[in-house]
């Protein structure tokens, strides 16, 4: 998910524009995350979202012991994935700077790896943006495989959680990025600190780098709470079995 994503980012910003525009970087990111599901899926649920996985513990769909061992691969992978595309971009990077990598201005390059908000947005408004999508991502992830309801095909999973994706990068990514997924923000933005960007990647936009840890964490619960309560409760049967939590582990395949 997160090579191809930055990838696609990378090749609009240093491309300027030449190599792919807004849509590039969404289709990038979703069907980043439909190989990632096929990738993954049969083994852990394909979880490549440290909130999804959080709120997935809290209403008992996952195993807390298996918390940590999730979101640490997610972060290493996530970091290892930003190493990757700063070294397949690095000479476009020193010609696109001049060799002075900044994170704001007209050459900045820190966000092709991290999420920072536009200009005109304030930090709470922002905040509330992420918690918005991330409840949109955690209700469409839980429709699709929902099979109780009208969910997904056998077989589309994959393909219509990266249009799922797709459709939140379109239609909420303008103001913040949509970084929806702590795991998706943070590990490249430590990168970005150490690869010579410097600690203003924590400083900049107000300090944002907390928000897209937190509120798609809140996001999330929100959402999977909203569809529990307002969908999930009513299309139980009381002689429907209740399943097990291998069962609903394997079901469910994550961004």
């Amino acid at each position: 998910m997160m090579t191809f994503g930055l990838g696609s980012v990378a090749q609009v910003v240093l491309g300027k524009h030449s190599f792919g525009e807004y849509l590039s970087i969404n289709l990038g990111f979703g069907f980043g995350v439909m190989l990632g599901v096929h990738a993954a899926g049969g083994i852990s649920g394909a979880h490549m979202n440290a909130s999804i996985t959080f709120a997935n513990c809290v209403v008992g769909n996952l195993l807390w012991r298996k918390l940590p061992a999730y979101v640490i691969g997610q972060f290493l992978g996530s970091f290892a994935a930003a190493a990757v595309i700063f070294i397949l971009y690095y000479e476009a990077l020193q010609n696109y700077t001049g060799g002075n990598l900044t994170v704001t201005g007209p050459t900045a390059t820190a966000g092709i790896f991290a999420t920072y908000p536009a200009p005109y947005v304030s930090l709470w408004n922002g905040f509330l943006q992420e918690l918005i999508a991330s409840s949109m991502l955690m209700i469409g992830i839980l429709a699709i495989h929902d099979r109780k309801n009208a969910g997904a095909l056998p077989g589309t999973n994959a393909f219509i959680t990266g249009l799922l994706v797709v459709l939140i990068g379109m239609s909420m990514g303008m103001n913040t990025g949509y970084a929806i997924n702590p795991s998706r923000d943070l590990p490249p933005r430590i990168f970005t600190a150490l690869a010579g960007w410097g600690l203003e990647v924590f400083r900049a936009g107000n300090c944002w780098w907390w928000v897209p840890l937190l509120a798609p964490t809140l996001g999330c619960l929100v959402g999977i709470f909203i569809y529990n309560i307002l969908i999930d409760f009513h299309n139980r049967s009381p002689s429907d079995p209740e399943p097990s939590k291998q069962d609903l582990e394997a079901e469910m395949s994550h961004m």
